[in-house]
């Protein structure tokens, strides 16, 4: 949990307090970015685009309890504009199976399907899926960072749960597709 107070002295302007906030979200923030672009340059661009972005418009925060938010919805902003300016959607390739596999706690096999299945999915879905299970937010804050009603957010969860499930049941060949 962030501390507010120090939240708040990033809004006033104290530089220390901002890096700390950044500090204490950059793992969260790299691993959304990488599931988002799919390899560590890209990713690490986009924490970096993200951290300017949000040293820029820090004032702007009204409420301070949704650091977090608001720094998560500036991310997936900025990874789909990397990805239109890159024109792709998923990076393959031998680099991208080494470093999903990796620092893992699964097996490399589970992890790469799981990534294969989520890369296939619709970008709204890729979102809710990531932010549901990757960042453990809540419907009701999903809604909020994607604009969208708390309804059409559960319509996408389940939807993008049925459609991993189908991709995933076929998991034996899935990680070795040719891409």
């Amino acid at each position: 949990m962030l501390d507010i107070r120090l939240i708040k002295k990033a809004i006033k302007g104290n530089d220390e307090a901002f890096e700390q906030l950044i500090k204490d979200e950059s793992d969260k923030l790299y691993k959304t970015a990488y599931l988002y672009v799919r390899n560590k340059e890209d990713a690490l661009d986009v924490l970096q685009e993200t951290v300017c972005k949000a040293f820029v418009g820090i004032h702007k925060l009204k409420e301070p309890k949704f650091f977090s938010t608001w720094l998560v919805k500036i991310l997936i902003r900025t990874a789909y504009e990397v990805l239109q300016k890159k024109s792709k959607t998923v990076l393959t390739g031998e680099a991208f199976i080494h470093s999903l596999t990796e620092n893992t706690s699964h097996s490399p096999e589970e992890d790469l399907d799981l990534a294969y299945a989520i890369s296939d999915l619709d970008q709204n879905y890729q979102t809710v899926i990531i932010l549901f299970y990757f960042h453990d937010l809540s419907i009701k804050t999903i809604a909020e960072k994607m604009q969208k009603p708390e309804g059409t957010i559960k319509t996408y969860l389940h939807r993008a749960k049925a459609e991993l499930r189908g991709l995933l049941e076929g998991a034996g060949s899935y990680g070795q597709r040719m891409v």
